[in-house]
């Protein structure tokens, strides 16, 4: 049965209070999180990690917590409650950044970034089955405006990083302890989200897992295909760092990536808003064939002028494809089984994420181009599939 959601609940500055309140969360934990995140590549290679071990990290941050995320949806569907579950994976996040400022080795950096990713896995399901029960109607506006509050936390977060790096001159280690102290205060704000009205499933996982729309199944393949293209950022980072020497080596990278981050900000509202309108799938296609062109251009281009624009096309390309990918994965599922379905998008592309950076590591070492032609070339390959299913099944 569907949820109804809660259309008349408070709003703050017109936006949904649940949405306001996860987007403040979202906002205060991207601004810890991408304190780390532009250095996180450069840490690794400080402490001696190799394009592989780059890879490794940044696959099993997207994929070691996948299993919880399909796990958390289904006992948020089955209990029906999901705040819990969020105010857990973010405080768990907290404490695993902590832990990663002391590392001294790769393989405590290993280590501590990858739990700091079970966090993510245990609250993101059932925290966007909350922003989807409480925005019925306007889905894309409102997973638009969380991912536009998760990016501007992000690109104040670049920003600071790069104050105290190049102003400030504080090391990566102590960068990350700052950063773990902020993402602290994120867990205050869930304590005012309100649980959505939402019936208990009564079903097994298995059950549940069956019970998803042949359309949703098929979605989520598509987009498994696509992530196999969409490798760690971190390869985007190490490829700027190549053409820089010195202090500007760093500096650089973490000025492009905050130059990432803004575009991401400021084209998630209105790309979620466009898919309202004209169809979540045109948009989606859009966003796969975009990726593909960048990840070409980072083959090839790697002037300061061409960089500009190709961090600036891949931020465009994430604020059309993250958040709107969820927002139909919420379209084609039943809300007593949001949270399952939600989990399981996550899941797959969580283990996709791991060979994707994997091979991404291995033929960076063979030439750093060919990661960046097989990324453009799985995208094109993953839109073509999506139009071909769209129009074979009548999505």
């Amino acid at each position: 049965m569907e949820i109804k959601g809660n259309i008349k609940e408070k709003e703050y500055f017109g936006i949904n209070k649940n949405v306001f309140l996860l987007s403040i969360v979202s906002f205060i934990t991207d601004v810890s999180s991408e304190m780390i995140m532009p250095i996180l590549p450069m840490f690794i290679s400080s402490l001696g990690g190799s394009s592989v071990i780059i890879g490794l990290v940044g696959g099993l941050r997207d994929s070691i917590a996948s299993i919880l995320k399909v796990i958390s949806g289904y006992y948020s569907d089955r209990t029906g409650k999901k705040k819990i579950f969020v105010l857990l994976g973010y405080f768990t996040s907290s404490i695993f950044k902590l832990l990663l400022s002391f590392s001294k080795t790769w393989l405590g950096i290993l280590s501590f970034a990858v739990l700091e990713r079970v966090g993510k896995g245990i609250r993101t399901a059932p925290r966007d089955a909350i922003i989807a029960d409480s925005t019925v109607g306007k889905r894309g506006k409102g997973f638009g405006i969380h991912r536009a509050f998760d990016t501007l936390g992000a690109i104040i977060g670049s920003i600071t990083v790069f104050i105290l790096y190049w102003f400030l001159k504080y090391g990566f280690n102590e960068i990350i302890f700052i950063a773990a102290i902020i993402s602290f205060f994120a867990v205050i704000p869930i304590y005012f989200v309100k649980e959505p009205k939402s019936n208990k499933s009564y079903l097994s996982l298995r059950l549940s897992l069956k019970s998803l729309s042949k359309p949703l199944k098929l979605f989520i393949l598509v987009s498994a295909i696509f992530t196999l293209a969409n490798f760690s950022y971190m390869f985007f980072i190490l490829r700027a760092q190549e053409y820089f020497v010195g202090k500007l080596s760093v500096g650089i990278p973490i000025l492009l990536y905050v130059l990432f981050n803004i575009f991401y900000a400021s084209f998630a509202i209105p790309f979620g808003i466009l898919s309202d309108k004209i169809g979540r799938k045109k948009v989606i296609i859009s966003g796969y064939f975009l990726y593909g062109l960048t990840s070409f251009g980072f083959a090839y281009l790697h002037s300061l002028s061409w960089f500009i624009v190709l961090f600036a096309l891949y931020g465009i390309s994430y604020a059309i494809i993250q958040g709107n990918q969820r927002a139909y994965v919420s379209d084609l599922s039943s809300g007593n089984i949001r949270g399952t379905a939600l989990g399981t998008f996550h899941t797959v592309i969580g283990l996709a994420s791991l060979p994707s950076s994997l091979i991404a590591g291995c033929l960076w070492q063979i030439n750093p181009s060919i990661t960046f032609i097989y990324g453009g070339i799985l995208a094109f390959i993953s839109a073509v599939i999506f139009i071909s299913y769209i129009f074979k099944y009548k999505l």
